[in-house]
């Protein structure tokens, strides 16, 4: 792949702002994402601080030659439930959820000191092309249903009562209890229309554009399914069209309502640290013990992710990262941003595939393009307008972008296939394994702990090329 921007290459400071801002959006809305699951008053304008800084680290331990974002890891969901289970206070929660964060970065920390001194040359070994190609592949591919869930949805709700019978012996004896549900009013059918305008205005400008239009296809898109919405929506107002009010202006009303002050403009994030450190008097042993066990193993698991997406992105930057700047420098990276993450926002951080996926349909891999993104993450989180308009973004916007980042981390993954000879029965049964686990959606629970599909695909290939790797090159 010819890349416009190498990793060393540095944009006019016009252009480095919009292609940060063109990263941000690309990684805004899931790091976003993350602390509104979890609840519990995690602030997500605090997560977006917590990614920026994470990831600064990140690029300062590779040496600034690995141009990935960090974001809110989703791997971590149900370790950062545990934090709060049992009735446990806000503030002890929030110290568990820092504390799991550093279990999980010392795990990082243990394999980097492993991988320094034994190199890499076993883990090439032991994840060659035809385990790791696929495995990226199912990234992109395990997205898939949330990026097309995505494309039918708006951002207005309501709450609906309705009427639901138990079970009746005779007609006399009715009974029955009143429900509620949360629906969405917009049509899908209007959504998709929205979803389609973006992801089309992305294809063209990224394929037809010119200069700046080729390298932020994902801004035009944005702003233009955006725009869409918006009309869409002004004409449901007015017309009194539920159908047609896709975008939730919620978020710019509630700046508002107390009339226009300094916080309209301006707001400092919860911070978890700041409501942490009332909870060191709560902590106790067999507390940390839980959180432990809640978070190392899938540590674990997020290493095998990480490995695939260095290895996407190497072969993006055509530089093998696991070994210059090493892996040991990718992982203590990733392990301590994830730390300083959970200390500011809660949420420990990882690579992100929609960052990866941004850097190769642009061709811009430019590493001062995520400096300079992590340093707006860090100033935007601030303001209180621009985090309002990201909360106002459609699903269905978000849902056109994410189908081309998806498709085109999956295709790097099937990219790479390509230099594997699937010809070769050894070959076939390593990559169909990987490809029919990823996409039935195998998982494993054990208890708090969850080894994705993704996690289970990569462990189930490693096996089966462990068991044919021996197996003669001729058939």
């Amino acid at each position: 792949m010819k890349l416009i921007y190498g990793v060393k290459d540095k944009p006019k400071f016009g252009q480095l702002l919009i292609f940060a801002i063109q990263q941000l959006l690309a990684i805004m809305t899931a790091t976003l994402v993350v602390p509104v699951i979890i609840g519990n008053g995690m602030s997500p304008a605090a997560a977006l601080v917590g990614a920026g800084i994470g990831t600064l680290f990140y690029v300062l331990c590779t040496k600034a030659k690995s141009p990935v974002f960090l974001g809110s890891s989703f791997a971590f969901i149900n370790s950062m439930f545990a934090a709060f289970a049992g009735g446990v206070s806000m503030s002890l929660g929030y110290l568990g959820l820092i504390f799991g964060a550093l279990f999980a970065g010392l795990v990082y920390v243990v394999i980097a000191i492993i991988v320094k001194f034994a190199g890499v040359k076993w883990i090439n070994k032991l994840m060659p092309a035809a385990v790791i190609g696929p495995t990226v592949a199912i990234i992109g591919l395990s997205l898939a249903g949330n990026a097309v869930g995505d494309m039918l949805k708006g951002n207005v709700t309501k709450i609906v009562e309705f009427i639901e019978l138990k079970d009746m012996y005779n007609i006399s004896d009715i009974a029955y209890t009143v429900k509620t549900e949360m629906v969405q009013l917009a049509s899908p059918l209007v959504c998709l229309v929205c979803a389609l305008v973006t992801l089309l205005t992305t294809v063209i400008c990224s394929v037809y554009g010119k200069k700046m239009g080729k390298l932020i296809p994902f801004i035009f898109g944005i702003l233009n399914g955006y725009a869409v919405s918006l009309v869409f929506t002004l004409i449901g107002n007015a017309t009194g069209n539920d159908a047609l009010k896709v975008l939730n202006l919620e978020p710019f009303t509630a700046l508002v309502a107390d009339g226009v002050t300094l916080k309209t403009f301006l707001s400092v994030p919860d911070f978890t640290f700041v409501t942490a450190v009332k909870g060191f008097g709560e902590l106790n042993g067999a507390y940390l013990g839980t959180i432990a066990v809640a978070y190392i193993p899938v540590a674990f698991v997020v290493f095998a992710e990480h490995i695939a997406d260095h290895k996407n992105i190497s072969s993006i930057i055509e530089t093998d990262l696991l070994e210059e700047p090493g892996l040991h420098r990718t992982l203590i990276g990733d392990g301590i941003g994830s730390f300083l993450g959970a200390i500011f926002g809660g949420c420990p951080n990882t690579t992100y595939g929609e960052s990866i996926g941004c850097v190769a349909i642009t061709k811009n891999a430019s590493v001062y393009t995520i400096i300079t993104a992590a340093v707006m993450a860090i100033i935007i989180a601030f303001i209180s307008p621009f985090i309002a308009f990201v909360n106002s973004i459609p699903s269905c916007v978000m849902g056109g972008v994410c189908m081309a980042l998806y498709g085109f981390i999956a295709v790097s993954g099937l990219k790479m296939v390509q230099s594997v000879n699937l010809n070769l029965n050894k070959n076939l049964f390593v990559v169909s394994s990987i490809l029919i686990a990823g996409i039935g959606g195998l998982t494993l629970n054990f208890g708090q702990i969850t080894i994705t599909s993704v996690a289970c695909a990569l462990i189930l290939g490693i096996i089966v090329n462990l068991i044919v790797s021996k197996a003669s090159d001729e058939e």
